[in-house]
């Protein structure tokens, strides 16, 4: 595809996205997405039709693509003709895939804590510990300075997360113990977790997610079960504790309250004590 052809027109698109003010990672998402589109139609950009894309969304589903990354593509797309070819009929013609919802796996708190003691090494134990115990994601445990840790309050402090938010995380004084060990061992000049390397730097997520499998293959859980999933039983675990989803809602930094109500689902306590209809009729017991 000749640069001269494509230039002016991804440009245009770039700074649409720039001033809505969307991160760098997103930007090239969004752009990946509208070239492979281009590719797959052998079309120029601005040669798209609603039908390619079309013919395209088509192709990724009988290609076995998951939902979730269709609808990424497509959310993609939406933007390049709504924002920046101004065809705000894009949303009627370029549909979201109706996403199969799944239960969350989680943990058991004996299986969280035979992890976090079989994970290798201190650092990581207690990396580990600060994604469960306040439910952070990857991105947002690896990305903790030393000042972000505020004893005095009993808060962690989150800069920029998911959605470019800032807030506060729980601080349990369990957790504030082992950071404050943490610290006096390695002594972590501005990252709380730095690279073993080069220590101005902080650990990567790939890093602690390493980290976590092999803590879970040492714990000898069967589970299929991700690094997210501390933040899952972070949530249902407080749940079952009977914090309010709202609460829940708060430190786990969700914009909406629906997607902190899955956990209600998974909370096991949520189930105890109630009868089945069944168990209130006067049946007669079976014949043998």
């Amino acid at each position: 595809m000749p640069d001269d052809a494509i230039n002016p027109l991804r440009r245009r698109m770039i700074e649409d996205m720039v001033i809505r003010n969307f991160d760098q990672q997103t930007q090239r998402a969004y752009l990946r997405s509208v070239l492979s589109c281009c590719r797959y139609c052998d079309r120029r950009p601005a040669e798209l039709t609603f039908e390619d894309v079309r013919e395209y969304q088509l192709h990724l589903t009988q290609s076995g693509l998951a939902p979730a990354s269709i609808n990424g593509a497509m959310v993609a797309l939406r933007f390049f003709f709504r924002v920046t070819l101004k065809r705000p009929e894009a949303v009627d013609y370029i549909p979201i895939v109706r996403e199969p919802q799944r239960l969350p796996v989680v943990l058991t708190p004996a299986e969280v804590a035979s992890l976090l003691q079989a994970a290798p090494g201190l650092k990581w134990r207690t990396a580990l510990s600060v994604a469960y115990g306040a439910g952070l994601r990857a991105s947002e445990v690896v990305g903790l300075k030393v000042g972000d840790i505020d004893s005095q309050r009993m808060r962690i402090r989150v800069e920029q997360g998911k959605g470019r938010r800032d807030r506060d995380a729980l601080l349990s004084p369990h957790l504030l113990a082992s950071l404050r060990n943490w610290w006096k061992v390695a002594r972590p000049p501005v990252w709380l977790f730095p690279n073993r390397l080069t220590p101005f730097e902080h650990v990567t997520p790939k890093s602690l997610n390493r980290a976590f499998h092999q803590a879970l293959q040492r714990a000898g859980i069967k589970k299929p079960v991700s690094l997210h999933t501390l933040r899952h039983c972070f949530a249902t675990h407080l749940l079952e504790q009977s914090v309010d989803v709202r609460v829940i809602q708060v430190l786990l930094g969700h914009k909406k309250l629906e997607t902190t109500a899955v956990y209600t689902h998974v909370a096991a306590k949520t189930l105890d004590g109630i009868d089945s209809p069944l168990d209130l009729l006067k049946l007669s017991p079976p014949p043998a």
